[in-house]
């Protein structure tokens, strides 16, 4: 169902069974998935792809070009997966050329509270959470499952790993390893994150080995590239300590402390 009262380009896609309130503008390069509510006041300019199911809340704001001066007007996208939830006054940007992605993309399954900034050429994976206020600077990685708290600042090009829960008020400016807690500004490392990963079915031999990898880490008095020398010597693989040495490896902003 489509609200008179709403400006959508005929050149825009609808999928089946979409209610768009009134008071929304949809341009003319823009797909909307399959049983989709778009609510009141909801703007969605050119080069955004939404996916089925998603919910998007009076006020938010899909597709702006970047807050980025290297940006020239070239054509770059927005994607948002499945089922995704944009709650009020939300803004997702689109990506540059400067980046080499021309694509901001956040995934299925992700809340994406309000307020909440998320900046050109960043990548969400699924099932995240962003608390109202924090904000995502332009080229920010998120894996999937990772939580960032309310008031939370991201720091340009840094990675935020899976299972990952940022506390809220945080000042992140290094990257988060995966399944640990971090708090704080800047901030710090506080532990594994215990409670999330218990909540998905992860093992407690699991939990336990992880937190062990993380001691050795970030409590055995070495440094970085030593630490990930003895977890190599001491675990055996596995996927959880092949994530947390492969993150560790390709950090480009160096983990938090």
């Amino acid at each position: 169902m489509i609200d008179p009262m709403t400006q959508i380009h005929p050149g825009a896609k609808i999928g089946r069974n979409v209610e768009i309130a009134p008071f929304t503008t949809i341009a003319e390069h823009v797909e909307i998935g399959d049983n989709c509510w778009i609510g009141p006041n909801v703007t969605i300019f050119d080069y955004v792809r939404l996916g089925a199911g998603c919910r998007v809340f009076p006020g938010a704001v899909l597709g702006a070009i970047p807050q980025d001066l290297k940006f020239q007007g070239e054509v770059s996208w927005v994607e948002v997966g499945e089922r995704t939830t944009i709650r009020e006054c939300a803004t997702i940007n689109r990506g540059t050329a400067a980046s080499g992605k021309l694509l901001t993309k956040v995934g299925s399954d992700c809340l994406v509270m309000s307020y909440v900034h998320i900046a050109h050429d960043c990548k969400v994976g699924d099932h995240c959470i962003f608390s109202s206020f924090s904000a995502l600077a332009g080229e920010v990685d998120v894996d999937d499952w990772a939580i960032v708290g309310g008031g939370t600042m991201v720091h340009q090009f840094t990675h935020i790993g899976t299972h990952a829960m940022v506390g809220g008020a945080s000042g992140v400016n290094k990257d988060i390893p995966p399944f640990v807690v971090t708090g704080r500004n800047p901030a710090v490392f506080e532990g594994v994150n215990l409670i999330g990963l218990r909540r998905r079915n992860f093992s407690t031999e699991v939990i336990n080995e992880i937190s062990s990898i993380y001691r050795l880490i970030y409590n055995a008095g070495l440094n970085v590239s030593d630490a990930c020398r003895q977890v190599e010597e001491l675990f055996a693989p596995s996927e959880h300590r092949d994530q947390i040495l492969s993150f560790i490896e390709h950090s480009r902003r160096g983990i938090v402390r």
